[in-house]
């Protein structure tokens, strides 16, 4: 802990605006995460800021007593990375949701993704539009009824941390709302890693999809339906830790196996490997638990870096405005 700094708690991230969501919405628990885990980043609380789109999740910036924007209908992740750029040292942290971010806003998503530009970006995903009364998103799996779609989606959804990889990602991470320990580690790895951060978050929303995630959350099933995954540790799940991943090498696609009888054959979860950690998100029910965790992790250099040297070099190489006021009736431009 740096001791220039005070100490702050969680009451100090906490805005003084009532807080103003569904009961049982999953996004109370996440805000709450999030406050308590910001001490613990050990940064001056007037170098965070949290900008958001439009959507349930975009009310987010209003409860964090630190600088924020409520931006415009999927456009955070385009503000954000102006943000950066102009202040490169502060935290830029983009909330969003599964439709504010997938859908109007995916355009801005995928280029902020494919610059690797240094932000936190907080993905709430609860498969649904909550904020216009329950529309189908996305994320909705097929079937799904609601307002838009009364006769059930036929729409196949995508899957946020499958896009983001195949954007060009240098960290994907999935977690859930309601797993505190979880999530805090989770978005703390991201804020440590050098360029854009994506955490997709498994959120409920009680009122419009209520339970769509309950397999992963109910405590007594869980176990069966989810696997954390852990960098250099088999991929092991069920309540008695008996079932693995295992990649036939005929195929190249995942199994589910027994543990007993397969040991030498249990996938051993690589973060730097694109390749398994696109097969690992694309993995859902009823055929596959669910994979929680840093999926993937590569370190380059991120956009802020880069326009930070090209600046520097083009101010190096160029003559002062006085120069050139002062060197004569001509200029010679290269």
């Amino acid at each position: 802990m740096n001791q220039s700094l005070p100490k702050l708690t969680l009451k100090d991230f906490a805005s003084d605006q009532e807080v103003r969501w569904c009961p049982g919405c999953g996004d109370y628990a996440i805000l709450k995460t999030i406050q308590k885990l910001m001490p613990q980043l050990d940064r001056p609380r007037e170098n965070q800021v949290f900008v958001s789109g439009i959507g349930c999740s975009s009310r987010f910036p209003y409860y964090m007593n630190t600088y924020g924007f409520h931006t415009i209908h999927g456009r955070a992740p385009a503000i954000a990375t102006g943000v950066k750029l102009a202040n490169p040292e502060l935290d830029v942290w983009v909330i969003t949701g599964d439709g504010d971010g997938f859908s109007i806003g995916g355009n801005h998503m995928m280029h902020a993704i494919r610059r690797n530009v240094d932000l936190q970006i907080l993905l709430f995903n609860n498969e649904i539009y909550g904020l216009t009364k329950g529309q189908y998103s996305p994320t909705s799996q097929p079937g799904t009824r609601s307002p838009s779609s009364p006769e059930g989606s036929i729409d196949a959804p995508l899957a946020p941390c499958t896009l983001v990889l195949g954007s060009g990602a240098s960290f994907v991470a999935r977690s859930i709302d309601t797993e505190a320990k979880h999530l805090s580690a989770v978005v703390a790895q991201s804020h440590a890693h050098q360029g854009t951060g994506f955490v997709e978050i498994l959120q409920n929303c009680p009122i419009y999809n209520d339970g769509i995630f309950e397999q992963v959350k109910d405590k007594k099933v869980a176990a069966n339906f989810k696997v954390e995954v852990e960098h250099g540790a088999p991929i092991v799940f069920g309540t008695e830790s008996d079932k693995a991943i295992r990649l036939d090498r005929q195929t190249l696609q995942l199994e589910v196996v027994p543990v007993a009888g397969n040991e030498q054959d249990i996938l051993v979860h690589d973060e730097t490997n694109k390749t398994l950690a696109q097969l690992l998100a694309a993995m859902s029910g009823p055929d596959f638990p669910v994979a929680v965790g840093v999926l993937y992790r590569e370190q380059k250099t991120s956009f802020v870096e880069d326009v930070t040297q090209r600046l520097t070099a083009a101010r190096a190489d160029s003559a002062t405005l006085a120069d050139l006021l002062h060197s004569g009736h001509t200029w010679q431009v290269d």
